[in-house]
C-alpha cells in the first residue's frame, strides 16, 4: 500500500490519519484502512436502502390484492365428475356449500347481513364415495383441507383423543398458520360411530358417543378453541393454540348402517288419509336413503343439537351394476388405469377385455363387496401377473374373462364372501 509521507491513509477516500479522527485497520490485509467518515457514509447509505426497501414492501402489502377467481358450483361438480361416478345430488350439495364458503370468507362487512356457514352431513352406504368426494375436492381448493376420523375421539379425560385435536390436522395442513387455518374445511368421517348408544343418556356415561357429540357442538357452531399443537391429550403445562372455528366449514359423512329401516318405518307409519296408497306407491323401496330426514338421524342416535348445526343433509345412492362398471374404467384414477400404469412402468402393455370387466363387476355384486370390493377383486386377479411378469421378458398381457375366472377360482375370495351378511 502506498504511503503519503509514511502516513497511513483510508483505502476508500485517500485521507491520511491526520485528516480523520480514526483509521480502522483491515482484519485480512496488512496496511489497509478505512476511516470513520467513510464508515458513517456507508452506514447512511445502508439505512437509506433499508428505508426504501421497507416503503416498497409496505406499499406492496397495502396494495389491493387481486382476488383469486372462485370456482363456480358447476366447475366444482365437473371436477368431481372426473373422479367420482354418479352421486349427482351429493355433488351438487357439496359444490354449492364449498362455493358459498368461498363467498362467505370474502363477504363485505359494511352491512348488517352476516352470511352464516352451512355445515353438511352426507349419509350413504360404505363404498359409495363419501371419503373419495372429500379427498377429490381437496385437490381443487386453495384453502386448508383435512380429513379426520371420529372413531378415535372420546370425551375429555378418557382414553382416546380430545375433540379439539381434530383441529390439529387442520393447523398442520395450514403449516400452523392460524389465520389461514381459520378459513379452512374439515371433513369428519365416520360421524355415525359417535351415535348415542342408548335411548336414555342418563343411565351411563357415553364417553365415545353422546359425550363426543356434546363436545363437537362448540366447534360446529363457532367458538375459540384451545388446540394442542401436536394433537392427542391436553396437559395443563402444554402450550395451546387458540383457533376460532367461526369460519371453518365442517363436512360430516357416515354410513349410518341400518338407518334405512328407520326411514322405512317412518314412511309406513303415515296411514291416515285417502292419498296414502298413492304416496306409498311412489316410494322407491330399493333406495330408502333418498328420503332421509333429520328425524331419522335423531332416531339413529345423533342428538338434536348437533343435527341443528348440520343444516344441509344429503345422501349417496348405492352403486348399481352400471355405476360399478363405470367405476372400473371412467374416473381419472380408475383401478384399471392404475394397473395399466403400474405395468407400463415395467414396459408391459396391459389390456382388459370388456367381458373380463363385466365378469369382475358381476362378482363384486354377487359377493356384495361394492366399489371397495372391486379393488380386492382386481388385486386378486392381478397378483400372479404382478409377481411373475417383472422378472420375465413378456411385454404384453391381455386380461380376459377366462383369465379372471381362473384366478378367482383358486382363491378363497368366494368362500370369504359367503360370510358377508
Amino acid at each position: 500500500m502506498a504511503k503519503n509521507q509514511n502516513l497511513d491513509i483510508c483505502a476508500f477516500c485517500g485521507r491520511t490519519e491526520k485528516e480523520v479522527t480514526m483509521l480502522i485497520p483491515s482484519g485480512v490485509y496488512q496496511d489497509v484502512y478505512i476511516c470513520d467518515q467513510c464508515l458513517n457514509m456507508i452506514h447512511s447509505h445502508i439505512e437509506e436502502l433499508k428505508r426504501v426497501a421497507g416503503d416498497n414492501k409496505a406499499a406492496a402489502d397495502n396494495a389491493p390484492q387481486k382476488q383469486a377467481e372462485i370456482p363456480k358450483p358447476k366447475e366444482i361438480k365437473a371436477f368431481l365428475d372426473k373422479y367420482v361416478i354418479g352421486q349427482d345430488s351429493a355433488k351438487k350439495y357439496l359444490s354449492v356449500a364449498v362455493y358459498n364458503h368461498y363467498k362467505r370468507l370474502n363477504q363485505p362487512t359494511d352491512d348488517d347481513v352476516d352470511i352464516e356457514k352451512s355445515n353438511i352431513i352426507m349419509v350413504g352406504p360404505t363404498g359409495t364415495g363419501k371419503t373419495l368426494l372429500a379427498k377429490t375436492i381437496a385437490k381443487l381448493l386453495d384453502v386448508p383441507f383435512t380429513i379426520v376420523d371420529a372413531t378415535v375421539l372420546t370425551q375429555a379425560g378418557y382414553v382416546g383423543e380430545d375433540i379439539e385435536s381434530l383441529l390439529t390436522r387442520l393447523l398442520q395442513a395450514a403449516d400452523y398458520d392460524v389465520a389461514k387455518a381459520e378459513r379452512g374445511i374439515v371433513f369428519i368421517d365416520e360421524i355415525d360411530k359417535i351415535a348415542r348408544k342408548g335411548d336414555n343418556p342418563s343411565i351411563t356415561r357415553d364417553v365415545s358417543g353422546e359425550g363426543v357429540q356434546q363436545g363437537l357442538l362448540k366447534l360446529l357452531e363457532g367458538s375459540i378453541v384451545n388446540v394442542p399443537p401436536q394433537g392427542g391429550r391436553k396437559h395443563p403445562e402444554q402450550r395451546m393454540i387458540p383457533v376460532d372455528t367461526k369460519n371453518i366449514l365442517f363436512i360430516c359423512g357416515g354410513a349410518f348402517d341400518g338407518i334405512d329401516q328407520k326411514i322405512a318405518h317412518r314412511l309406513n307409519t303415515h296411514t291416515v288419509g285417502y292419498s296414502t296408497d298413492k304416496a306409498k306407491a311412489r316410494i322407491n323401496r330399493d333406495n330408502y336413503l333418498e328420503y332421509v330426514a333429520p328425524q331419522d338421524l335423531k332416531s339413529f342416535g345423533l342428538i338434536p343439537e348437533i343435527i341443528g348445526r348440520l343444516p344441509i343433509l344429503t345422501h349417496l345412492d348405492p352403486l348399481d351394476r352400471d355405476a360399478l362398471r363405470r367405476v372400473l374404467t371412467e374416473p381419472n384414477n380408475a383401478i384399471t388405469r392404475q394397473y395399466v400404469k403400474l405395468f407400463g412402468m415395467d414396459g408391459v402393455k396391459l389390456t382388459f377385455t370388456d367381458e373380463a370387466l363385466d365378469y369382475m363387476v358381476d362378482k363384486a355384486i354377487e359377493y356384495k363387496l361394492g366399489a371397495r370390493g372391486l379393488r380386492s377383486i382386481v388385486e386378486t386377479v392381478m397378483i400372479d401377473a404382478m409377481y411373475e411378469i417383472p422378472s420375465s421378458k413378456k411385454r404384453s398381457l391381455d386380461v380376459t374373462k377366462d383369465y379372471v375366472a381362473e384366478k378367482l377360482a383358486v382363491t378363497n375370495l368366494e368362500i370369504l364372501s359367503q360370510t358377508i351378511v
